[in-house]
């Protein structure tokens, strides 16, 4: 794939994300993908590496955390070879009633029209702290 197509491959990721179209979104990912988040798992449990089906158990959290789906709005995108650098900001409003309000840099890898790799940079103190106060008892 060009680098054009790898955008646009990483923009319809994110375009079906931003619609709680999960399952489009998931077709997009190799069966062997790999999220990754930064941080220590002590503190930001969701931190490091997971598989494609633990990417799915999470996006089926979201519609818990956010019933009405968290809206991306892509930046400055980059592509080089196999590689799609990406800047993003979200917002969405938690079952709390309190907003969700996080800035994104993801790098992409992009092998045989699928995604394989995702590293997701963010703060990782907002949405601990945001999503924690949504899945507190209410």
């Amino acid at each position: 794939m060009s680098t054009e197509d790898n955008k646009r491959l990483v923009l319809e990721f994110l375009g079906h994300y931003s619609a709680a179209r999960y399952d489009a979104a998931l077709d997009l990912l190799a069966e062997d993908c790999t999220w990754w988040l930064p941080g220590h798992p002590e503190e930001f449990p969701a931190a490091g590496s997971v598989d494609k089906a633990t990417v799915q158990r999470r996006l089926a959290g979201n519609l818990k955390l956010l019933p009405h789906g968290l809206e991306i709005t892509t930046g400055a995108i980059t592509a080089e070879q196999d590689r799609v650098a990406l800047e993003a900001e979200s917002r969405g409003t938690l079952v709390n009633g309190r907003e969700y309000h996080n800035s994104y840099h993801f790098l992409f890898v992009i092998a045989d029209g699928k995604i394989r790799l995702v590293k997701e940079y963010l703060d990782t103190l907002h949405a601990r702290e945001a999503l924690g106060a949504a899945r507190a008892p209410r």
